[in-house]
């Protein structure tokens, strides 16, 4: 005998059918055929160039004595006594950051064919540095060596401190410029828009002094001329900006 079995009736298939037509239901990404891809990242990167000239209105010198003698006390002795006069001359002239730097006591040796070098004296030297207006440079240089400098080491001209930090900070400044500048032309180019600045990266270079001269064991028999020149301060910015 067969007994009839309760039918199920699908009553489920029409509802959901119905909520996903309506958009109650979302289907999770992963069953999705096709997912949508993000957009990549696009850089470009840009570096750009920015110079100053700022005259040098300082100079800075390197002098001092020089004496040779038969023994090292002598030598050592009459480097002592003129050296303090030309220090004392640079401290009347008010130059600035006076300081010593090099003093030295070495013997004199005369080679021989066939024997070992023999001492037949000794030298000494003092040296010492400054920082002067360079409008006072040549007057100075001159009253130096009448005081007793028998060495003009280097004459070095540059700019005050606080000019190189205006001109470094200029430099900064029109290289960012620059770098903006030629973003946005490569950009409009190729029909793209600058959107932000992503990294940045300075690079600044103060220049080296400038150098004039160096002289030893003489004296200048007229009033020793003195010009300054320009410096020149750089800097490079790169910019990485997203478009």
């Amino acid at each position: 005998m067969n007994r009839l079995m309760p039918t199920k009736l699908n009553v489920w298939s029409p509802i959901a059918a119905a909520a996903l037509a309506l958009g109650l239901f979302s289907i999770p990404p992963s069953l999705n055929a096709v997912s949508a891809q993000e957009q990549p990242a696009r850089n470009l990167t840009v570096t750009g160039q920015g110079t100053v000239g700022i005259p040098t209105t300082l100079t800075e010198v390197r002098l001092g004595v020089e004496v040779q003698g038969k023994t090292a006390q002598e030598v050592q002795q009459e480097v002592a006594r003129r050296s303090q006069a030309v220090v004392e001359l640079l401290r009347s002239r008010n130059v600035e950051k006076l300081q010593t730097t090099g003093i030295q006591l070495n013997p004199v040796y005369r080679s021989n064919d066939n024997a070992a070098p023999t001492i037949i004296g000794y030298a000494a030297s003092n040296i010492v540095s400054f920082r002067l207006s360079t409008d006072r440079a040549g007057t100075l240089l001159d009253e130096a060596v009448n005081a007793g400098a028998t060495r003009i080491d280097g004459v070095n001209f540059i700019a005050p401190d606080e000019a190189m930090e205006t001109a470094r900070q200029q430099a900064i400044r029109a290289a960012t410029q620059d770098a903006l500048t030629q973003a946005d032309t490569v950009l409009s180019a190729l029909n793209f828009t600058r959107r932000e600045i992503v990294k940045i990266q300075v690079n600044s270079a103060m220049p080296y002094p400038q150098t004039m001269y160096a002289m030893r064991d003489s004296a200048p028999n007229f009033s020793t001329p003195v010009m300054g020149g320009e410096q020149e301060i750089s800097a490079t910015v790169t910019l990485d900006i997203s478009y």
